[in-house]
């Protein structure tokens, strides 16, 4: 049998592909071929290894096996991932459904400590751009309210941090509940994949802010 540390899908674009695992909401990278992806999946490890300790949770995954293939787009090659995998449509028990929310709540609060003691002029990317430290967090929460629709949870836009601590209660709540795989609204995303998703995203603006501050 595979561990579950070592289970990984590869969402394939024309030009890039994710590297995702199937159990570890968040832990996602991005190469130009399945092997530089693979890389930087286990580069990477160490780092998710923080967000899954804050959760209260042992992280020692082996080498990645690849379990499916996805195919990407666009969104793929421009560094987000799109493809949901046959995998998500499997049932999500309690247990499992608790692990997640305790790793999305994890991924929330490293990167409101990184928000909170990083300069808000931060460093330019390799390319001379990136956002600075408020409008990188203002697009991260603006990224997840849309994010929320796909499961059912519908807010105003946040403009205040009572708006979206309450957003983000109504997140955990529903990614809590157990599943049967499919999404919980039609024309949504299934919960896995939803979670996945929201965690990837923190947790790769979390590591831009970090590199990027100093």
């Amino acid at each position: 049998m595979l561990s579950p540390m070592t289970r990984v899908y590869l969402e394939i674009g024309p030009k890039r592909v994710f590297a995702c695992s199937a159990e570890w909401p968040g832990w996602c990278r991005i190469g130009r071929s399945e092997e530089e992806a693979l890389e930087a999946l286990m580069t990477y490890a160490p780092r998710y290894r923080v967000v899954a300790e804050r959760a209260g949770l042992t992280f020692e995954p082996g080498d990645p096996v690849v379990v499916e293939r996805a195919e990407g787009g666009t969104t793929t090659d421009f560094g987000a991932i799109e493809a949901i995998p046959s995998l998500d449509a499997a049932p999500v028990d309690e247990t499992e459904a608790g692990r997640t929310v305790a790793l999305l709540g994890a991924a929330w609060e490293l990167f409101g400590e990184a928000t909170a003691t990083s300069p808000e002029e931060l460093r330019k990317g390799p390319r001379g751009g990136g956002r600075d430290r408020d409008k990188m967090a203002a697009h991260v929460v603006n990224a997840e309210r849309a994010y929320a629709r796909k499961i059912g949870v519908r807010h105003k836009p946040i403009r205040e941090p009572s708006a979206l601590v309450a957003m983000r209660a109504d997140l955990a709540e529903v990614l809590s509940r157990p599943s049967d795989g499919g999404p919980p609204v039609p024309g949504g995303w299934p919960v896995r994949y939803a979670a996945r998703r929201i965690a990837w995203h923190v947790a790769d603006h979390l590591w831009e802010m970090e590199d990027r501050r100093a």
